[in-house]
């Protein structure tokens, strides 16, 4: 295996063996070339809409102040020459080559891929001592960051603060990130980043959902999907002087009823499929303006590639493929177009069978993927 432009000279194999969710990894000139410049009018303007998350984080010694969006513009015009930050999550699905950006990551399976965040900092701009629950990349584009790391075992936070700030931090190494340098942290491992210079970073996070989190949304999966038969009865019922209260014989049959809930393997692959491609609540697709008619559409799709949206997201197991929370339908002969698409997120054209012409169809009038350009191939 060949080692990936974005590690340093590392294969995925080395990476993911000796560090992966393991321990740091410094990567000098990980990525010179981050696309046309994103700057920090533009991303103030990004954290003004109201279907983008954003944050504003200053320290006023010795408070720390949280704000989160949208904001009105005139906000950013009151802020000080320094110590504070703006992050604005999910840029990935405003702007085309940071989406790219983000999907370069891919030697991650994708279902553990979440967004890429940037943010913004003058002189001592800071979101303080911290540790992320989640694998995160740091690069760093534009100006100089400070990053001070610890594997500390002490995870106390600050009471009372509205951000999880470390009681007490102790660097174990420091580095100075400049443009194209890239910092790789394992989670729960603590960091403190402070902008030397102004600047912004691109934090690529990936999703580590909690037990709970999971539990939860599989009892929601199961609700619509579980079909137990019997019903509660009791012809043997007999007379008690404690009409209130619940009788061992009631909480003994009930719970022979819910031990026929079962579920296997395919079973959470099917909820995995579902939840892990479903779009975030203020995520929205924007159909085409003038829709092709389904003709006009196949006759492009013969000459011209299709790519998925930004926000649109395609996983598959071995023989199920899911889309944006929902389960695509496929021939036999198609899987492995709908895997390429995936993967790659982009089709190009190819003999493609009626029921994926007409899926695939669907999914551009949804928004879920677009025609490239005849002058982008």
């Amino acid at each position: 295996m060949k080692p990936h432009p974005l590690l340093g000279g590392l294969t995925p194999e080395e990476f993911l063996r000796d560090y992966w969710q393991k321990k740091p990894l410094l990567i000098r000139g990980a990525m010179k070339d981050v696309g046309p410049e994103i700057d920090r009018d533009w991303l103030f303007r990004l954290a003004t809409r109201d279907d983008v998350e954003s944050r504003l984080i200053e320290f006023r010694d010795p408070q720390w102040h949280l704000e989160n969006g949208p904001f009105r513009p005139s906000r950013f015009k009151r802020l000080p020459e320094s110590d504070w930050t703006v992050l604005v999550q999910t840029v990935n699905h405003h702007v085309p080559h940071i989406d790219r950006i983000l999907w370069q990551f891919d030697f991650i399976p994708f279902a553990r891929l979440d967004d890429l965040m940037i943010s913004y900092a003058p002189p001592g701009g800071t979101v303080g001592p911290h540790f992320d629950s989640y694998d995160v990349f740091l690069l760093q584009v534009g100006g100089k960051k400070r990053w001070q790391i610890s594997s500390q075992e002490d995870t106390r936070l600050v009471e009372g603060s509205p951000l999880k700030i470390l009681q007490t931090f102790e660097a174990e190494q420091t580095f100075d990130l400049e443009p194209g340098d890239m910092l790789y942290l394992p989670p729960r491992y603590a960091h403190y980043g402070v902008a030397q210079e102004p600047g912004m970073t691109y934090s690529i996070g990936f999703r580590a959902p909690t037990a709970q989190e999971m539990a939860s949304q599989f009892l929601v999966y199961l609700q619509d999907r579980v079909c137990v038969d019997g019903m509660y009865a009791d012809p043997d019922l007999s007379y008690s002087t404690e009409p209130a209260r619940i009788r061992d014989t009631m909480v003994k049959q009930v719970a022979g009823m819910l031990g026929k809930i079962t579920w296997n393997d395919e079973t959470v692959a099917d909820f995995l499929g579902h939840y892990l491609t479903e779009p975030k609540a203020h995520v929205f697709y924007d159909p085409p303006e003038q829709a092709l008619e389904f003709d006009e559409f196949v006759a492009q799709l013969a000459t011209d590639a299709l790519v998925l949206d930004p926000r649109s997201q395609i996983l598959y197991t071995n023989d199920m493929l899911y889309c944006n929370g929902e389960v695509l339908d496929d021939e036999e002969q198609d899987v492995g177009y709908w895997q390429q698409f995936a993967n790659v997120r982009r089709l190009e054209p190819s003999g493609f069978s009626e029921t994926m012409l007409d899926v695939l169809y669907e999914g551009y009038l949804s928004g879920y993927w677009l025609f490239v350009p005849a002058v982008a191939q």
